[in-house]
């Protein structure tokens, strides 16, 4: 019998080529922060998708208190270290789950928020507002000390609101730029008043940035707000 000869063609490089080390990103000219996806960091909890082996949105190795990246899956853990960069609020309009769920609308009040109801068919009662407070940050791997120059948010609703007013307000005290300080963020592990357990996050301040970071923390600041670096003299 003839011996078979492998014949499948290779579609792709198993290694980085030098086309790609030596790239300027030609093609993507066009493309603006508008135009990408920021990753959000989500605290897990029991009753989440990402934790239920059973379920197609499960992410392997993800357990309650993990602090999970929503675009690349990597889990970071119970604790990361980050530099708080800017601030959002907003009144985020959804339709209750019983009544078919889904997300209505963002506004920036809840005055506007009540606003979009009363436009919305059904009673007022099918919807409720939840204020969240959104953080932009960047994080600082405490291994390596490499600074991830890619933000992402952390959000801030119900339980978590008293945590983020008191983060705001440590950084008010402070004073400088809102990205002078690295924090440590950690989840804990408390319950309600029913006795039920969930995962809470815990902040606290471990010290001044060093003048890279901050520097990297600004260029990312201005970025988002819009507000460019003034050019040193």
């Amino acid at each position: 019998m003839a011996e078979e000869k492998n014949t499948a063609v290779s579609l792709v490089s198993s290694s980085v080529p030098a086309h790609v080390k030596e790239a300027t990103g030609l093609g993507n000219e066009n493309v603006s922060t508008q135009h990408l996806q920021t990753p959000r960091v989500k605290l897990l909890q029991q009753m989440n998708s990402e934790v239920d082996e059973n379920h197609d949105a499960y992410v392997e190795g993800a357990k309650p208190g993990d602090l999970l990246n929503t675009v690349t899956n990597e889990i970071y853990g119970k604790e990361i270290y980050v530099i708080n960069v800017h601030f959002t609020e907003d009144f985020v309009v959804w339709r209750k789950r019983e009544k078919g769920g889904g997300l209505v609308a963002s506004c920036a009040s809840k005055a506007d928020a009540d606003e979009i109801i009363s436009t919305q068919e059904g009673s007022p009662d099918d919807f409720e507002i939840i204020q969240t407070q959104s953080h932009l940050l960047i994080r600082k791997d405490e291994k390596t000390g490499e600074i991830n120059s890619t933000p992402f948010l952390m959000d801030f609703a119900s339980s978590k609101l008293r945590v983020s007013r008191e983060w705001n307000t440590q950084i008010a005290q402070l004073g400088g730029d809102r990205f002078s300080t690295l924090w440590k963020v950690s989840a804990v592990s408390t319950q309600n008043r029913a006795g039920q357990k969930f995962q809470n996050l815990s902040v606290m301040k471990e010290g001044w940035v060093t003048d890279d970071d901050y520097e990297l923390a600004k260029k990312v600041y201005g970025s988002v707000s819009g507000k460019q670096p003034a050019p040193e003299a």
